[in-house]
């Protein structure tokens, strides 16, 4: 009877590994991605998201499923900071960005998850998720011009993947795009393997330092306003799929606050702020595997992946059409869900006051607008997000709608 036993712990233990490494594979893709895309070492963003989801499982006790990794909300202002203030200065408003995350939380607990949505309503949110797509276009495609043909075979991987794959296949078409690309990148003689050739086995991430720095963490904190909803979104829909209700056990301001130390933490360890991934969530409802332990052994998984020099060097490779390719579908598709968001909350574009916060929205952050004072300036998405929470809060006829 003990043998049998011992077989069936070993057996669950054998399965539980295998469960975990499976769910990193569905975000791993997006994960390192983020990292590859603003010039900081994927091997940091992989290590924070492991550690930062221990942390979110932690102050969550333990019982919400979900994994963290890198969000793309921040792509176009990291990518901009470390222009204006360098990394260093960046991580120090990543840092930042977090501390807003753990002060929400305190706001939800004070006074409700009704508040958040006053002050964040879907007519802002649904544009300014738009822009977060829309204002890294042109990024994709400058990527892609590097070789038409390697980003035209990851785009069409991707495309077929999110079509037509099947099961898990279906939930990694980054993974897949990247992968195909890459053989195709081998095939056509455009991978330089020296990065792979010259990493070490096993070795640490390269850690960045934060440094603060007032202008930059003004830059980055209206960022925050997107993920800060999308993450109410995804606590209702790891609720629906585990049948569970998160957002009142262990509570909306547990998993805000968890988020958000979990991003100040890859801030002052030099990598990418987190966010919780909806492709997990596809994942745990495909399987029907919703034991919080088999994604703290996805978290594990992804820290010992961090430490392997060779897989750090591998992505290094990856060819710069390829990552294009794959932003040409991505970047859409992020605008998408913006326009999506307004029609799933069924906003009401025929009222001239939602028709004026959305158009000002979307010109202010795809039309280049900046305020500057000194050294500080504020432009893109966190100005738009800012600009429509005040058109919001200000224009009459705001708490007719709300009403109704």
């Amino acid at each position: 009877m003990k043998l049998n036993l011992l077989k069936t712990k070993e057996e669950l233990t054998f399965r539980n590994t295998i469960l975990g490494i499976q769910f990193l594979f569905v975000a791993f893709g997006a994960t390192v991605l983020v990292p590859l895309l603003v010039g900081i070492d994927p091997a940091v963003a992989l290590f924070t998201a492991g550690v930062g989801t221990l942390i979110f499982h932690l102050i969550t006790k333990g019982i919400v499923p979900v994994f963290l990794g890198s969000s793309f909300a921040f792509i176009a202002p990291i990518i901009k900071s470390t222009e204006l203030y360098g990394l260093p200065g960046t991580f120090g408003g990543i840092i930042a960005v977090g501390l807003v995350y753990g002060i929400m939380s305190a706001l939800v607990k004070a006074y409700g998850i009704r508040f958040i949505e006053k002050l964040f309503p879907k007519v802002v949110i649904g544009p300014v998720i738009m822009i977060i797509g829309l204002s890294l276009a042109s990024a994709g495609v400058d990527m892609a011009k590097t070789n038409w043909l390697l980003a035209v075979i990851s785009l069409v991987a991707a495309i077929t993947t999110v079509i037509a794959g099947r099961g898990m296949i279906k939930l990694i078409p980054i993974f897949v795009g990247i992968i195909v690309g890459y053989v195709a990148g081998i095939l056509l003689g455009k991978v330089d393997f020296a990065a792979v050739s010259d990493a070490n086995w096993f070795t640490l991430p390269a850690f960045g330092r934060p440094e603060f720095n007032w202008g930059a963490i003004l830059f980055m904190l209206p960022v925050a306003v997107a993920p800060l909803i999308e993450h109410i979104g995804d606590m209702y829909a790891i609720s629906g799929v585990a049948e569970k209700n998160f957002i009142e056990k262990p509570g909306l301001n547990r998993t805000m606050l968890g988020d958000g130390i979990a991003t100040s933490l890859a801030g002052a360890l030099g990598g990418v702020p987190n966010t919780t991934y909806s492709e997990v969530t596809g994942a745990i409802s495909l399987t029907k595997v919703s034991n919080p332990f088999i994604l703290r052994i996805a978290a594990i998984t992804a820290i010992v992946f961090s430490l392997v020099g060779k897989i750090s060097g591998f992505l290094k490779t990856i060819p710069q059409a390829v990552l294009g390719g794959i932003m040409l579908l991505l970047f859409g598709m992020i605008a998408s869900i913006g326009i999506k968001t307004l029609i799933d909350s069924r906003t009401n574009l025929s009222e001239t006051r939602n028709q004026v916060i959305v158009a000002v929205i979307l010109t202010v952050g795809i039309g280049g607008a900046v305020i500057s004072y000194g050294n500080f300036s504020l432009s893109g998405i966190g100005l738009a997000s800012i600009v429509g929470v005040l058109l919001n809060l200000l224009l009459p006829g705001g708490e007719k709608i709300r009403k109704k």
